[in-house]
């Protein structure tokens, strides 16, 4: 599918266009979006990335469109993926629920400003090396096996560039709303806001290194390549707020993705024996080989997706571990995270709703709950401190009335 410079930046204002619009309608005033608000925003922009594949079906043809569709499915999925890591940076970070979505947002246009530059830098190998294909089958096999290894996120938390950057500069270790500098002490200093942005930027070039070969085993084309991955990560901040609270139930998330991995790893090994010009396979000639179809490939990221999230949703374990993990991440926030008194209300209520689901899970769940000494301690503190809080209230409040009723007799 050849594309003219013309169709190139028309694509690239558009994309332009909806990040500045996201920010200057969305980010700029810092709130925390409402469920209709996150779905609504999130519909828009998977309608507008579906559009714009048929759109490329039409007009490109059946071959193209698929190649899209299966590209956009897959970083997709490896973005939502890529969720966990941003709540586990968030939460290490401590960061305000109001003030991450300027946070998420920077992380997305980095994120696209680095997988454009790794796109292009992968284009121009393929192009000039044929065995750059047997290297990128090689990182989705490996990528596969290392999804299906436990993994914490906590070293995702403090990587090098964080490290340098508190080096460099002088930081605040509270807030000031979401500005990345303030003043103390009449001097200009950055906030740990711009440390969350740097650990961001950080773990997407890592992220970068998995789902570039990804696609690039879908399809070759430089376009459906850009577009895919940008239109994958366009309303993900939207879509991090809307399914927060699912994110912990999706247990076998990392099994789906490391299946769909591995397959496209397999295609691409296909496809660079089919290839083949190293000297030291085959001689250095092409094997013949059956190569997988765009359709097929198509048919089994979404089948394995949907298998996936079905299992997840459909597991008592994963209901658990979901209710288990908002249980603790309210308590964490009222206790470290939220300091404006409305919002910790609304985190405190929050915490008693979990509580009430973890109390409604069957015997087997909640008795493996309830060892939990670190979670039960945590959500003690959280309760002893409100208790604490509203007696210095009521407190206040009686103390302020017997001045009031001192105040006529004077």
């Amino acid at each position: 599918m050849d594309v003219s410079a013309l169709v190139w930046w028309l694509t690239i204002l558009g994309i332009v266009g909806l990040l500045l619009f996201d920010f200057f309608f969305h980010v700029r005033q810092a709130h925390v979006p409402a469920l209709r608000e996150a779905a609504v925003w999130s519909a828009l922009y998977v309608g507008i990335a579906l559009l714009f594949g048929v759109g490329v079906w039409v007009f490109g043809g059946a071959e193209p469109g698929a190649e899209y569709f299966a590209g956009y499915v897959t970083e997709k999925a490896l973005s939502v993926d890529n969720l966990f890591v941003f709540l586990v940076i968030m939460a290490s970070f401590r960061v305000p629920r109001a003030d991450q979505q300027k946070a998420l947002l920077f992380g997305i246009v980095f994120s696209l400003v680095a997988r454009t530059g790794f796109i292009l830098l992968g284009a121009a190998m393929i192009e000039t090396f044929a065995w750059v294909f047997y290297v990128f089958s090689l990182i989705l096999l490996l990528t596969a096996g290392n999804l299906l290894r436990p993994e914490t996120g906590e070293g995702h938390t403090d990587n090098v560039m964080v490290r340098l950057a508190r080096r460099l500069f002088r930081a605040t270790e509270t807030y000031d709303g979401d500005r990345l500098f303030t003043v103390v002490d009449g001097r200009r200093v950055m906030t740990p806001m711009l440390l969350v942005m740097i650990a961001l930027a950080g773990t997407d070039v890592l992220f970068a290194l998995d789902s570039i070969p990804a696609i690039f085993g879908l399809t070759q084309n430089v376009y459906i390549v850009f577009t895919a991955t940008a239109f994958s990560l366009l309303g993900l901040r939207q879509l991090y707020f809307l399914i927060d609270g699912l994110l912990d139930r999706l247990i076998y998330l990392a099994y789906g993705l490391a299946v769909i991995l591995a397959f496209i790893g397999v295609k691409l090994g296909l496809h660079a024996l089919h290839e083949n010009n190293v000297p030291f396979v085959n001689d250095g000639e092409p094997v013949n080989v059956t190569e997988i179809s765009t359709g097929l490939s198509l048919s089994v990221i979404v089948g394995v997706l949907l298998v996936t999230v079905a299992a997840s949703l459909a597991s008592p374990r994963g209901r658990a571990q979901n209710v288990v993990s908002a249980v603790r991440r309210h308590a964490q926030d009222y206790l470290e995270v939220e300091k404006d008194a409305e919002r910790r209300e609304e985190v405190y209520r929050d915490l008693l709703a979990s509580e009430a689901r973890l109390a409604g899970l069957p015997e087997r769940q909640r008795a493996g709950v309830a060892r939990d000494e670190r979670l039960a301690a945590l959500v003690a503190r959280a309760h002893a401190e409100h208790q604490a809080g509203h007696q210095d209230d009521h407190q206040d409040g009686h103390q302020g009335g017997r001045q009031g009723g001192h105040g006529p007799a004077r």
